[in-house]
């Protein structure tokens, strides 16, 4: 309207030239009206913008919520999981040390049966004797003056020496070849029948003792023994089923903990008499 007001020709002198209007008194100026941009003008423009980041916001937003909803619930589960993996390791790794604490308790009440039970062997004659001469008991083997026993129980070199002492002697001490051919020979062959006797390093290194104390001399040691390849402090008597081993090349050193058979030794004793 104001347009058509300003367009009109002469409309200022129209106004000048009315009688009831005095241009000196009540000025009236044009009024100007800001033409029309062409084009889509700004606010279209800033309303695409604003579409625009709309739908990457949304877009980002169900990014953002579909991950969260992933993470935390594999997170979670492989938490759980790896917890109870722990806590069945921990439970297996307790029960193991159990039995083997079970089964070392059970090894030393099966030693200590076993050396009850020696305490309880009669001694009696292996066969008829005369007054006066050397008898051991049954199962032991006599030489010279000395009864041998070839036990074929288990036990480590230590309750092996213990065992022995429970029967009234020790582990056996071997001075000469015939000696230790008379053991050889009592001693039956297999795959690798391994006796203890009455050796051992377990003071000093290298420094090999009887169990009476006395220095070893010699011995019957098998070729490059002994070696102390594994802590080995204990001596044990091989015989297996190789011809070519020999009685006076068989002794070995091992790991006093072995569980193998012995060879204990005690003096013979006199046959009573029986003159009234």
């Amino acid at each position: 309207m104001y347009s058509n007001l300003i367009d009109n020709e002469g409309s200022q002198d129209e106004f000048s030239h009315r009688p009831d209007v005095q241009i000196s008194d009540h000025p009236v100026y044009p009024v100007r009206v800001a033409p029309r941009l062409s084009g889509p003008g700004p606010y279209r423009f800033a309303t695409i913008c604003l579409a625009t980041l709309s739908v990457v916001l949304l877009i980002s937003i169900i990014a953002v919520t579909a991950r969260y909803k992933n993470r935390p619930q594999g997170n979670g589960e492989g938490t759980f999981e790896k917890v109870k993996q722990d806590v069945n390791l921990t439970a297996l790794i307790t029960t193991i040390i159990k039995l083997q604490e079970e089964k070392k308790q059970l090894q030393n009440e099966k030693d200590e049966l076993l050396a009850k039970l020696a305490t309880k062997v009669e001694i009696k004659p292996t066969s008829k004797a005369t007054p006066g001469s050397e008898v051991c008991p049954t199962n032991w083997h006599l030489f010279n003056d000395s009864c041998y026993l070839i036990s074929m129980e288990t036990l480590s070199w230590h309750h092996s020496k213990t065992y022995c002492q429970m029967n009234g002697g020790h582990l056996a001490i071997i001075l000469t070849a015939e000696e230790q051919t008379f053991l050889w020979d009592l001693l039956p062959r297999g795959h690798w029948n391994a006796f203890w006797f009455g050796i051992t390093d377990g003071e000093t290194e290298d420094v090999w003792k009887w169990v009476d104390g006395t220095l070893v001399v010699g011995g019957f040691w098998e070729e490059n023994e002994p070696n102390n390849h594994i802590n080995e402090d204990c001596g044990y008597i091989v015989k297996t089923e190789v011809l070519a081993r020999v009685a006076i090349r068989s002794w070995y050193d091992a790991p006093c903990s072995m569980y193998l058979p012995f060879i204990c030794e005690k003096k013979a004793v006199l046959a009573a008499s029986t003159d009234a």
